[in-house]
């Protein structure tokens, strides 16, 4: 008996000696490329292990219009008077004062004293059967009018750049809720066993300024969270074999670890170490998947010609094919980041005259080829491509300390801005929404973020109300307790 007792206590300590060094010493796993792979897809969207009850997901509560989404940021926040909401009325009082009642208890980020009323830059005609405003500085998008909805008087509650996109994407200006992607992949699963539900692309040179936030799965499982993919190199980072270490010999090392989480989580039954155990396995599954998909050597030239791009050149034009292959890979959401939309006009680049032309130059004609691409292919009509920014900008000039900016730029600005919408469930050629006679004021059609984003839920086939998590004691839902379906532009 006293040898059996000692045997008994030597397995315990054999295990939790096992166990202490897989949660205390993980740089050891790292020597095997492993810990540095697991960290690069602990984004991963796909499905977790089947035993994780905690997850429930893959059941829209009706039919959706939308089976996948491309969500196309502009960080920084382009002015709308300069492309789309035209208003003649505005030039008029270029050079004037600000008239008092736009400045009357309002905030703003850098304007301070009287500023000047700012004129749009940009030439304006009606396009399309539908007749939309489009300005000079988008072509491109003016040939596709006729796909779009747009929301011309959307307001937010948050004028600088890091809450704003917070709310935008989660709901919230403050950081912990999950992301608009997330909500989506957790509600309707993912599609696709190889590939994660949710993947992020961004471009120009930076991240957004609430950084990965705007992207993650805050209280939801982590596999919820976004993949960020780059456009050079390893499409995901530590993605291939490590020197020395072949594919059998990954699958083998994986297996053993998953075994020994396994053994884990029904120790402790955290739900997280069955994340862990299904990110180990979709890490191994996208070594073969995500390089293929990536790959757009083998795509027409015509197709590479019509968004402008070159393979290997990590552009926006780049990562909007990179979103068209995703999607036809059954990826459910790919979300798009571009930096440097700011116009405050402080410099060359950053105002609303040559700076957001070259913007626009950059990403007007992939944008536009992406809609005509996804329409050519059948996907449009069960794809929903959103175009938007965090704010948009005030019919001001911008000043700050009282001084005009070298350039001419814009304020932030949170009473009204557009965005818009195609394919996907949303009706063509429309335009739901309308600001006063110098662009200040959302006056017909207001909607606000969260008004947004019970459409988009509505879309995928969601009831915002309904559609909920329980954390920290109550439900949360995206929408927070406010939203409503823009109705009007349902197809």
């Amino acid at each position: 008996m006293e040898n059996l007792l000692k045997e008994l206590q030597y397995a315990k300590l054999e295990h939790q000696t096992r166990r202490h060094f897989l949660q205390s010493c993980g740089f050891g796993l790292g020597a095997l490329g492993l810990g540095s792979l697991m960290g690069s897809c602990s984004a991963s969207s796909t499905e977790p292990n089947a035993s994780d009850k905690s997850v429930q997901s893959g059941i829209p509560q009706f039919a959706p219009k939308a089976k996948r989404v491309i969500y196309i940021h502009m960080a920084g926040a382009p002015s709308q008077l300069e492309l789309f909401d035209y208003k003649p009325e505005l030039l008029k009082y270029h050079g004037k004062d600000c008239p008092a009642e736009f400045l009357e208890g309002k905030k703003f980020a850098f304007i301070q004293g009287v500023p000047k009323m700012l004129g749009p830059q940009g030439a304006f005609k009606q396009h399309g059967q539908s007749g939309a405003w489009i300005s000079d500085y988008l072509p491109h998008l003016q040939k596709v009018a006729d796909e779009i909805s747009f929301f011309k008087a959307v307001h937010t509650d948050q004028f600088n750049h890091a809450p704003a996109q917070l709310l935008m994407h989660t709901g919230s200006p403050r950081l912990g809720r999950p992301s608009l992607g997330a909500w989506t992949v957790y509600g309707l699963g993912s599609e696709n066993q190889n590939l994660p539900g949710f993947m992020v692309l961004a471009s120009g040179g930076r991240q957004p300024d609430a950084g990965k936030s705007v992207y993650g799965s805050g209280f939801l499982p982590s596999v919820y969270q976004g993949v960020q993919c780059r456009t050079g190199g390893d499409p995901v980072l530590y993605v291939s074999d490590p020197s020395g270490m072949n594919r059998n010999m990954r699958k083998t090392t994986i297996e053993a670890i998953n075994q020994i989480n396994q053994q884990t989580y029904e120790d402790v039954k955290d739900p997280e170490i069955l994340t862990r155990i299904s990110q180990y396995e979709m890490a191994f599954r996208m070594q073969m998947s995500v390089p293929e998909v990536m790959d757009v050597s083998k795509e027409p030239q015509f197709i590479l010609d019509m968004y402008g791009v070159k393979p290997g050149d990590g552009t926006f034009a780049m990562n909007c094919l990179l979103a068209r292959k995703l999607v036809e890979n059954d990826v459910r959401f790919v979300q798009l980041f571009d930096w440097g939309w700011d116009g405050h006009g402080t410099s060359e680049q950053d105002n609303v005259e040559g700076g957001l032309r070259k913007k626009c130059e950059a990403t007007d004609k992939p944008i536009a080829a992406l809609i005509q691409d996804l329409k050519m292919r059948g996907l449009l009509e069960d794809t929903l491509v959103i175009w938007g920014a965090e704010f948009g900008r005030t019919p001001m000039q911008e000043n700050r300390n009282g001084l005009v900016m070298p350039y001419m730029g814009r304020d932030h600005h949170l009473e009204a801005f557009t965005m818009w919408m195609a394919g996907g469930g949303v009706k063509k050629g429309v335009t739901h929404g309308e600001t006063d006679e110098l662009g200040y004021y959302g006056v017909k059609g207001r909607v606000h973020v969260h008004d947004i984003q019970a459409t988009i839920l509505h879309l995928m086939g969601f009831d915002h109300e309904k559609f909920t998590y329980p954390f920290q004691g109550r439900n949360f839902r995206l929408t927070d307790t406010e939203g409503k379906v823009v109705k009007e532009v349902l197809a």
